[in-house]
C-alpha cells in the first residue's frame, strides 16, 4: 500500500524527499561547520594565549582611569614609570610559590648621547673659488611635526689648515690658516696664522678675556653662557673648517635620548632571550657590578666609577633632515681668514647674503650609528618623564591631554651652563608628558662627596660591554603580544587619511622629544646592582632611592594557555602578590591581546594605538561556546519545522483520500502507520542520496572527516522525516470521514463584495486561515532565525572583537555564521512556497471557474502573486517582530549598539523572502495557464 501510494503520487513524494534531502544534508554539514569553526577558534585561542609574561606588577597609582574603566593596559606605560617598587618587594615576589621567572625593570632616566650627522655638500661647491662658505638651513621632519633647526656652515679653503698651540694655556688648534693680515685683527693671530673656526664655534658672546677690557683670544677655558637660553639655536650652530678642492661635508650636531634601565640579566635572558640578541661584545651577567678605577687610571680626578651596560643598535627614534643649501657671498676671498679669525666672526657670517644652489636630505639615524663607536658615556644629567593623561571624548574615544611647554631650566648643566644641542622637538613640539631633570652631584672623580653633596655618591660613567639587536629576540604571537617596552617601540599608525598623509604612510615612531606622546623605550641596559650608583649620585634624593623598580614581569610555572589549571596557577600567583602588597597594581596578562584604540592628538591628528585588552582569550572561549550552542539549536529547529510543515501540507492535500479510507473502515492507527510509513521510506531514500551529496560537499568545503559526517545524513534524514510526520499523522487520525472530505475553507459569516484582484487575494488568504498561517509560519520562522542569528553574530563579534586575537577569531567564524543565516532563510521560504503550491492545486477548480467566466491568464497570475506577496509579508514581518522579541528576551545587552542594524536587516530579510516567493511562483503559474478549464473541472 505504501509503495503503491508513493508510485501513484511520485511528484509529491519526490518533493518531500527533496525537502528531507536538503534539510538533512544541510543540517549535518552546517553543524559540522559550526563544530569545525568552534574547534578552530578554540585552537587559535589556545595557540596564541601565551605571551611573554603572565602577570604584570606595577607601582601603586600607576593604573590610569582609562585602564580601570576599560580593562586595558596602555602600550607606552613603562616609559612613564620611574620607580615605585622596592627591592625587598621584588625579592619577596620573586620567591613566591609558582613564580617561574620574575624579571624586574628599573627605569633610571634618559641620557643625552651627543653625535653628529654628516651632510655631503660637495656637489654645491664653486669649483673656481679659492675660499668659500656654504650654509645649510635644515628642517627636521619627525613623526607629525616639522621643526626648524640651527643653520650650519662649512668653510672650504684651498690653503692648508695647520695645527699649533700655546704652551702657556694648553690651547691647541687644528684650523689655523695663513692669510692677508688685517691690522685690527693682528693680535688674534696664533703664530702668524688665524684660527678660522674657534671664534664662530666658541665665542658666541664676544665676551672679554679674564674680565679685562680686551676681546677674548683662543683659549681652552669654556665660554660663560649662563645668560643664553638652551633653546637658542645659535648654540647648536657650527662651522666646519676644511681644506681641499672638490670635497666638503658639514657635521650637524645632534643629540639622542637614550633611556637607561636596570634589569636582571638572567631573568631577561630566560624571559625573552636577551643573550641571543647580543651582536657585539658580550652579554651582561650577574657578576657585572659597578667598579672604581685608581687615581692612576682616572681621567677626572682621584677616582672614577663605572657601571656596565648594553646598548641597542637601534635608536628607536626617527627623523629626517631636509636642508636648503646656500652659497654665501663672501666678498674678497683673501680677507676671509682675518674676518673669521676674530671675535666678530659669528655676526660676520650670519650677515652674509646667500644664493640657494640646491637641497639635500639625510637620515637622522646616521648620527646614532656613529655614536655606537663610543664605549663610555657621562651620566651628569638625566631626565625622567611622566605618563600621558587621557580623557574620554564625546564619541567614546580617547584624547591625549597636552602639557605646558618645557621650561628652560630643565636643560641647565651642573655648572649652570645651557645644555648644547637640545633636540628641537623639546621646545618646538607639543608636550604630553611632564619632564623632570635630575642633576648629578658636583664631586665627580673624588670618590666621596662633601659640602652640599655630603652623603651622596659621585656620578658614574657608563662603560659598554656589548650591543644588542631587538630583532633577534624571541618571537611572540602578534595576536597575544603584551607590551615589551624594554625592547620595542609602541606600534602606532594614522587613523585617518589626513594623519596617514602627514606620516607619509609610515608608522608613528618616537622622536627626541622627552615630553612627546611616544617616549623611546629603554635602549641602554645595566644590572640591578648598578641602580644605587646611579640613583644615589643625584644631588636631590627621590623616589628612585628607596623604590627603584618600575615594573616586574612574571612568568608562572606550569602555565600552558587558558585552560582551567593554567588559569588557577596564574590567579594563585596574582592573588598571593595582592595579599602581600595590596597597593601594588597587579594585572593578569595571560590570554590578553592587543586591542587597537583610536587616540586624538593635538593638531587634529588621529592615531591608532595597540593597547592591550586583558582576559580576551577567556571571553572568546565563553562566547564561542554560547554562540555555537545557539546556532546548533536554531538550525535543528529550522530544519525540523520545515519538514514538519511540508509533511503537514502533504497530509492536508490528501484530506479526501484519508476520508475515503476512513469510510472504507480504516482505523486511526492504520492511517497513522500509512502516513509515517510513507515518510520513513521517503526519509531513507533521501538519506541515502544525501549521504553521497554530503560527502562530496564536505570535501569541497574542506571539512575534516567528511566521510564520517556523511554517514550521519542517513539516520538524521530518517529521524527528521519521522519526527516531522508525527504531528501531521496524528492530525490525520483525528479526521472523521465526513470532515475529511469537506473542503478546508472557513465558512463566511457575511458576504462582502470584492472589487479588485488584490481584494480577492486577501479574501482567499482569510478563507483558509489555517493554510495561510501554516505558510506564513515557515517564512516567519526563517526571518526570525535570521534575525536572531545576525544579532548573536554581531553580539559575539562585539564581545570578542576590538582585539587582534578577537578579530582573527571573528574572521574564522564567518563561514559558519553565513551558512546558518542563509539556510534558515532559504528553508523558511521553501516551506512557504510549498504551502502556496499545494494551496493552488487544491483551488484548481476555483481557478478554472474564474477562467471560464472571463478572467485572463494575467489576472489569474496577479491573483496568485498577490496571495504570495501577502503571505510572504505576513510571515516576514511576523518573523522580524518575533526575532527582535527573541533577541530582547536573551538579554545581556545583545542588541546594544546594533538595534538599527538588526531591525534593518530583518526588514531586508522580509523583502528577500518576498522576492524568493514571487520568483518561485512563476513556475506553477505557467503550468496552470497551460491547462484548459474543462480538464480542471473534469478532474474535480
Amino acid at each position: 500500500m505504501i509503495l503503491d501510494q508513493l508510485r501513484r503520487r511520485r511528484g509529491r513524494a519526490l518533493a518531500l524527499a527533496a525537502g528531507i534531502l536538503v534539510a538533512a544534508t544541510s543540517f549535518t554539514l552546517l553543524t559540522s561547520t559550526v563544530s569545525t569553526s568552534q574547534a578552530t577558534t578554540v585552537g587559535t585561542v589556545r595557540k596564541n594565549a601565551r605571551s611573554a609574561y603572565d602577570v604584570l606588577v606595577r607601582p601603586p597609582g600607576s593604573q590610569t582611569a582609562v585602564e580601570r574603566q576599560s580593562g586595558l593596559v596602555a602600550p607606552n606605560f613603562l616609559s612613564g614609570t620611574f620607580g615605585g617598587i622596592t627591592m625587598d618587594q621584588y625579592r619577596r615576589i620573586r620567591g613566591l610559590a609558582g613564580v617561574d621567572v620574575a624579571a624586574p625593570v628599573a627605569n633610571i632616566g634618559y641620557l643625552m648621547v651627543s653625535s653628529t650627522v654628516t651632510v655631503d655638500v660637495s656637489r654645491f661647491l664653486d669649483s673656481d673659488a679659492s675660499r668659500q662658505i656654504l650654509r645649510i638651513s635644515p628642517t627636521l621632519t619627525s613623526g607629525l611635526g616639522a621643526y626648524r633647526t640651527a643653520d650650519e656652515y662649512v668653510y672650504l679653503t684651498r690653503s692648508p689648515l695647520t695645527s699649533a698651540g700655546k704652551e702657556e694655556d694648553l690651547f691647541q688648534s687644528d684650523t689655523l690658516e695663513a692669510g692677508a693680515v688685517d691690522k685690527s685683527t693682528r693680535r688674534y693671530q696664533l703664530k702668524g696664522k688665524y684660527d678660522v673656526c674657534f671664534y664662530f664655534n666658541w665665542d658666541k658672546t664676544e665676551q672679554t678675556e679674564f674680565n679685562l677690557n680686551l676681546p677674548m683670544r683662543p683659549n681652552f677655558i669654556a665660554e660663560d653662557l649662563r645668560e643664553r637660553s638652551p633653546f637658542d639655536p645659535d648654540l647648536s650652530s657650527r662651522m666646519n673648517c676644511q681644506s681641499g678642492r672638490d670635497k666638503a661635508t658639514i657635521d650637524v650636531p645632534v643629540s639622542y635620548p637614550v633611556l637607561l634601565a636596570a634589569v636582571d640579566p638572567a631573568a631577561e635572558d630566560e624571559l625573552v632571550g636577551l643573550g641571543s640578541a647580543v651582536t657585539s661584545g658580550r652579554m651582561l651577567t650577574e657578576r657585572d657590578k659597578p667598579w672604581t678605577v685608581s687615581s692612576a687610571k682616572s681621567v677626572h680626578g682621584q677616582h672614577d666609577s663605572y657601571i656596565p651596560a648594553l646598548l641597542s643598535d637601534d635608536p628607536l627614534t626617527t627623523g629626517t633632515l631636509d636642508a636648503t643649501v646656500q652659497r654665501l657671498d663672501v666678498g674678497d676671498p683673501a680677507e676671509l681668514p682675518s674676518k673669521l679669525g676674530n671675535p666678530t666672526a659669528d655676526s660676520f657670517v650670519r650677515g652674509l647674503r646667500g644664493t640657494t644652489v640646491g637641497r639635500t636630505r639625510v637620515d637622522l639615524g646616521k648620527g646614532y650609528r656613529k655614536a655606537l663607536t663610543e664605549d663610555s658615556f657621562d651620566t651628569g644629567n638625566y631626565w625622567t618623564v611622566g605618563p600621558v593623561t587621557y580623557r574620554r571624548t564625546s564619541d567614546g574615544g580617547l584624547a591625549a591631554q597636552p602639557q605646558p611647554p618645557q621650561k628652560r631650566g630643565l636643560w641647565i648643566t651642573a655648572d649652570q651652563q645651557p645644555f648644547r644641542s637640545v633636540p628641537e622637538e623639546n621646545h618646538q613640539g607639543i608636550q604630553y608628558r611632564k619632564v623632570t631633570s635630575h642633576a648629578a652631584t658636583d664631586c665627580i672623580g673624588l670618590g666621596s662627596c662633601d659640602g652640599v653633596d655630603s652623603g651622596r655618591l659621585p656620578n658614574p660613567f657608563v662603560r659598554l660591554v656589548g650591543r644588542y639587536d631587538t630583532g633577534r629576540l624571541h618571537g611572540f604571537s602578534a595576536l597575544s603580544d603584551t607590551p615589551l617596552e624594554t625592547y620595542q617601540s609602541p606600534q602606532v599608525t594614522g587613523a585617518d587619511a589626513a594623519t596617514r598623509a602627514k606620516l607619509q604612510g609610515r608608522p608613528l615612531r618616537p622622536d627626541r622629544n622627552l615630553g612627546g606622546y611616544l617616549s623611546p623605550p629603554p635602549t641602554m641596559l645595566t644590572t640591578m646592582d648598578s641602580v644605587t650608583a646611579l640613583t644615589k649620585s643625584r644631588r636631590v634624593a627621590g623616589l628612585q632611592d628607596r623604590a627603584p623598580v618600575s615594573a616586574i614581569r612574571i612568568r608562572v610555572a606550569g602555565v600552558t594557555g587558558v585552560d582551567t589549571a593554567s588559569r588557577a596557577r596564574v590567579n594563585a600567583v596574582a592573588g598571593a602578590i595582592r595579599a602581600a602588597y595590596p597597593r601594588l597594581q597587579v594585572d593578569v596578562t595571560v590570554g590578553s591581546s592587543p586591542a587597537p584604540r583610536t587616540v586624538a592628538l593635538s593638531g587634529s591628528a588621529q592615531v591608532t594605538e595597540r593597547w592591550v585588552a586583558k582576559g580576551v582569550a577567556l571571553r572568546i572561549l565563553r562566547a564561542v561556546d554560547t554562540k555555537s550552542a545557539v546556532l546548533f539549536v536554531l538550525v535543528l529547529v529550522v530544519c525540523a519545522l520545515f519538514l514538519g510543515q511540508a509533511a503537514l501540507a502533504s497530509v492536508r492535500s490528501r484530506r479526501t483520500e484519508i476520508g475515503t479510507l476512513r469510510c472504507l473502515g480504516w482505523s486511526g492507527g492504520e492511517v497513522l502507520r500509512l502516513v509515517l510509513g510513507e515518510l520513513a521510506v521517503i526519509g531513507l531514500a533521501a538519506g541515502a542520496a544525501g549521504a553521497l551529496l554530503a560527502y562530496v560537499l564536505g570535501l569541497l568545503l574542506g571539512q575534516p572527516a567528511a566521510g564520517t559526517k556523511a554517514l550521519l545524513v542517513l539516520p538524521v534524514a530518517l529521524l527528521l522525516a519521522t519526527a516531522a510526520g508525527l504531528v501531521p499523522a496524528w492530525l490525520a487520525t483525528r479526521l472523521g470521514p465526513m470532515e475529511a472530505v469537506r473542503p478546508p475553507v472557513t465558512a463566511a459569516r457575511r458576504a462582502r463584495p470584492v472589487r479588485s484582484v488584490a481584494g480577492l487575494a486577501v479574501l482567499n488568504l482569510l478563507r483558509v486561515r489555517g493554510r495561510t498561517l501554516l505558510g506564513a509560519a515557515g517564512l516567519a520562522l526563517g526571518v526570525a532565525a535570521f534575525t536572531v542569528l545576525l544579532a548573536l553574530t554581531l553580539a559575539f563579534r562585539g564581545e570578542v572583537a576590538g582585539s587582534l586575537l578577537g578579530s582573527a577569531v571573528v574572521a574564522q567564524a564567518r563561514e559558519a555564521d553565513y551558512l546558518s543565516v542563509a539556510l534558515s532563510l532559504l528553508l523558511g521560504a521553501a516551506g512557504a512556497i510549498d504551502v502556496l503550491v499545494i494551496s493552488q492545486r487544491e483551488r484548481a477548480a476555483d481557478l478554472a471557474v474564474l477562467r471560464a467566466t472571463g478572467w485572463t491568464d494575467r489576472e489569474l497570475a496577479r491573483l496568485t502573486l498577490y496571495e504570495g506577496i501577502g503571505l510572504a509579508l505576513l510571515g516576514g514581518l511576523s518573523g522580524a517582530v518575533a526575532g527582535l522579541a527573541g533577541v530582547l528576551a536573551l538579554g545581556r545587552g545583545v542588541l546594544h549598539g546594533h538595534l538599527l542594524t538588526v531591525t534593518g536587516a530583518a526588514l531586508l530579510a522580509t523583502l528577500a523572502a518576498t522576492a524568493l516567493v514571487v520568483a518561485a511562483l512563476t513556475v506553477p503559474i505557467r503550468r496552470l495557464s497551460r491547462i484548459a478549464p474543462a480538464h480542471l473541472l473534469a478532474a474535480e
